[in-house]
C-alpha cells in the first residue's frame, strides 16, 4: 500500500483521502486553512455530505489518515485544490502553490497526481513545468499524471466508488501506475489516455450538460411563447431512443457545469457556441425575477417566500447558485424575499423557517427542487398567505393539489 500525501480536504479531497485510507493506504491530508486541520482532528467535518463524518472519524481512528498544515515526504501526491474562474479565465495561483509546495519533499520514484478540474495542457506545461525546477525530470525521475473526479453533491462517497474513471499519463507508466492506485477503491471502470486527452474530456462531459440544459432553457422560452407544456413536450421527446433532453430551470449552479466550459476556451480559444449557451443559462436568473414580478404586478409593497436557495436538489450547496441571483434580483426590484431551504446552513445564507417565510407572502417561488417541498400541505401555506400565488421554476410538486387549495399556479416553460 501507498503512502499518499493528498492536498486540499474540500468537497472532493477529503472523501478521497478518507476512501484511500479506509482501503488501507496511509494518507497525510494537508490543508493550509485555518481551523480545517484542527477542527478535523476533533471529529468535526466542515463538509455536508451523506455519511462523510462517519467515514472520516472511522478513516482517523485507524490511524491510517493524519492531517498537515504541511506536505510531507511520501509515494504518491495528490492535489484537489480548487480552480475557479476569473473573468472567463482559470485560475490556477491555488494549484501553483500547491505544487510548489511539495517541492522540498519530492523525491525520485514519486507520482504527482491531479484532480483540480483544469484547462487541458495544465498537467503537462504548468506543473510539469513547476515540478521540474526540483531538478528531477518527468517520466525519468518522477511520474505524472491527471484524473478527474467525476462525483455529484450528495453522492459523493457512493461516485468517488462506483463512476467509471479516466485517468491521462504524462507516459503510458504513469497512468498505469495511477490506475493501480485508484483500483484500490473505484469499482467502476477505469480508462487510460495522456494528460491533455483527460484534461479535456472532464471540461467536455460539463460544457455537454450545460449546452443540453441551455437547449432545455430555450424550449421553455419558446413552449411558453406557443402555448405549449415543455415539461410534457420535453417527457415526450424523450422516449425517443436517441434522444435525451434534460430539464430547464432558473439557472445553472454548481462548481463545475458554468465554470469549466471557460476553461476550455481558455486552452483552445474563443468558442461561439459555448459564448451563447453560457449566456442562455446565465439569462436564466432575471429571466425568473421577471416572471415574478409579472405575477406580482399591481401589488404594493410585494413579499414573495421563495423555497430552495441551493443550486440543485437534496443538497446545501451554494457554489455559483441561480436562486441566490433571484432572490437579489427581486430584492433590487423592492420586493421582500423570505427565503427557506432545509439543506443550507443558517449561517451561509439569511434563511427564515417554513411559517415565517410564508407568513404574508403574495407569492411561493420554487427555485431548488428539494424532496421536502412535495409534502408541504398547500392548505397550511396559504391560510398564512396575504395572497395564493406559486410559480414553480422546477416543475416539482403536485400542481393539481395546489390548485385545488385555491392558487394561482405557475410553472417555468408552460405556457398559459
Amino acid at each position: 500500500m501507498a503512502h499518499v500525501c493528498l492536498l486540499g480536504l474540500g468537497y472532493i479531497g477529503l472523501p478521497t483521502a478518507a476512501m484511500l485510507s479506509m482501503h488501507g493506504h496511509r494518507v497525510t491530508g494537508v490543508d493550509v486553512r485555518p481551523g480545517i486541520v484542527e477542527d478535523l482532528k476533533q471529529g468535526k467535518v466542515h463538509i455536508k455530505e451523506p455519511d462523510l463524518t462517519a467515514v472520516v472519524r472511522d478513516a482517523l481512528r485507524t490511524g491510517n489518515l493524519t492531517l498537515s498544515h504541511t506536505p510531507v515526504a511520501a509515494d504518491v501526491f495528490l492535489t484537489c485544490v480548487q480552480t475557479p474562474h476569473d473573468d472567463e479565465h482559470a485560475d490556477l495561483s491555488y494549484l501553483r502553490k500547491a505544487t510548489e509546495s511539495i517541492l522540498p519533499v519530492l523525491k525520485s520514484g514519486d507520482l504527482v497526481i491531479v484532480e483540480s478540474t483544469v484547462p487541458p495542457g495544465t498537467t503537462a506545461n504548468v506543473v510539469r513545468t513547476l515540478l521540474e525546477t526540483s531538478g528531477l525530470r518527468a517520466p525519468q525521475d518522477f511520474q505524472l499524471a491527471y484524473c478527474p473526479e467525476r462525483v455529484m453533491p450528495g453522492r459523493v462517497l457512493r461516485e468517488i466508488v462506483e463512476n467509471a474513471r479516466v485517468i491521462g499519463g504524462i507516459d503510458p507508466a504513469s497512468a498505469e501506475r495511477a490506475k493501480e492506485l485508484y483500483s484500490s477503491f473505484v469499482r467502476g471502470e477505469i480508462f487510460t489516455t495522456n494528460c491533455t486527452t483527460a484534461e479535456f474530456v472532464k471540461i467536455v462531459e460539463n460544457a455537454y450538460r450545460d449546452l443540453n440544459i441551455a437547449f432545455a432553457n430555450e424550449l421553455a422560452r419558446m413552449a411558453e411563447r406557443l402555448r405549449v407544456d415543455v415539461w410534457q413536450a420535453i417527457a415526450l421527446a424523450n422516449h425517443h431512443p436517441r434522444v435525451r433532453i434534460l430539464r430547464p430551470g432558473p439557472g445553472v449552479g454548481g462548481h463545475c457545469i458554468p465554470v469549466d466550459p471557460w476553461f476550455l476556451i481558455d486552452a483552445a480559444g474563443d468558442s461561439p457556441l459555448i459564448r451563447t449557451v453560457r449566456a442562455v443559462n446565465d439569462a436564466m436568473p432575471q429571466r425568473v425575477v421577471d416572471l415574478v414580478l409579472q405575477d406580482l404586478e399591481g401589488i404594493n409593497s410585494p413579499n414573495v417566500a421563495v423555497w430552495g436557495v441551493a443550486y440543485k436538489g437534496d443538497v446545501g450547496d451554494l457554489r455559483e447558485s441561480p436562486a441566490v441571483e433571484v432572490v437579489e434580483g427581486l430584492k433590487g426590484h423592492g420586493v421582500g424575499v423570505a427565503a427557506y431551504d432545509p439543506h443550507v446552513p443558517p449561517d451561509e445564507f439569511p434563511l427564515s423557517s417554513l411559517d415565517e417565510c410564508v407568513q404574508d407572502a403574495d407569492s411561493v417561488v420554487i427555485l431548488t427542487d428539494h424532496r421536502e417541498f412535495r409534502f408541504i400541505d398547500p392548505l397550511s401555506v396559504g391560510g398564512e398567505m396575504r395572497r395564493k400565488s406559486l410559480i414553480d421554476t422546477r416543475n416539482c410538486v403536485d400542481h393539481a393539489r395546489w390548485r385545488e387549495a385555491g392558487f394561482r399556479v405557475r410553472i417555468l416553460g408552460r405556457g398559459e
